[in-house]
Formats: structure tokens, C-alpha cells, sequence
């Protein structure tokens, strides 16, 4: 497993079978996450079967967006190396707007969130293929 969070880099490694390799760069205080050009770099040496990501905010328009740009930048690395990306959001982040853009919801192949996304999300979702999954 490839991690860019050290809390859940913690919760992983005492999984029987599972080797965790953790991404360097710097460390955000607020939530363990590991962001920078050293976590983007570590990242784009792989390619992986899955990534899992999350977003702060997905737009009406299909813009899948975040607040930190450090953590967008790792977060477009990760989809850019994965052959099937996974979105979890909770549906407070639909229509909701940040400043910088991670991707599209046409990068996508699996959108999970708590409840269903709105008629304009689950459009775009039919259009370009991705799976709604209700958790």
C-alpha cells in the first residue's frame, strides 16, 4: 500500500500481509497528511491498481477540488498513476466550491459517498462511466 497520511499508515501496518511504503514531504498538523513536491515525486514512481482519494468540494460542473494546493498536487499524482481511482466523499461536499482543482469527475471510475449525489453529479457520473456507490 502506497499512503500519504501517517495516521493511516499507522492503521495499515499491523495488517498481516500488507506492506505500507509512506510517501516523504512534510507533514500538515492538522490531519497527518503528507503533502509536497517530495510526496509528488514518491508518488509518480508507481503505478498502482487502485487509489483511493477524497476532495473538499466537487462542483456542480464535475470539478473535483480541494483548499491546499500541496495536497491537491499529491492528489492529481495519485489519479494519474492508478488504473482505477476511487473518489469517497460525504455529501456535504456536493456543489460546494475551493480553490484548487485536483480533476474531473470523468477521472474518476468510482464515486462512494454517503447519499445520493445530486441529479447534476449523477449525470455527469452516467455520462462518463464512473459508478455511484451509497455507502
Amino acid at each position: 500500500v502506497l499512503c500519504d497520511n501517517v495516521h493511516v499508515a499507522n492503521i495499515l501496518r499491523g495488517l498481516a500481509g500488507v506492506q505500507v511504503l509512506i510517501a516523504g514531504g512534510g507533514v500538515r498538523d492538522s490531519d497527518g497528511a503528507i503533502v509536497g513536491e517530495q510526496a509528488v515525486s514518491f508518488i509518480r514512481q508507481f503505478r498502482v491498481d487502485y487509489a483511493i482519494i477524497g476532495a473538499a468540494a466537487v462542483a456542480s460542473n464535475g470539478d473535483l477540488l480541494d483548499h491546499d494546493l500541496r495536497e491537491a498536487q499529491v492528489a492529481t499524482a495519485i489519479m494519474e498513476t492508478a488504473r482505477h481511482v476511487i473518489l469517497g466523499v460525504d455529501q456535504t461536499k456536493f456543489g460546494q466550491s475551493a480553490p484548487v482543482c485536483i480533476g474531473r469527475i470523468a477521472q474518476l471510475h468510482t464515486l462512494v459517498t454517503d447519499a445520493p449525489p445530486p441529479t447534476a453529479i449523477q449525470h455527469l457520473c452516467d455520462q462518463s462511466d464512473v459508478r455511484v456507490i451509497l455507502a
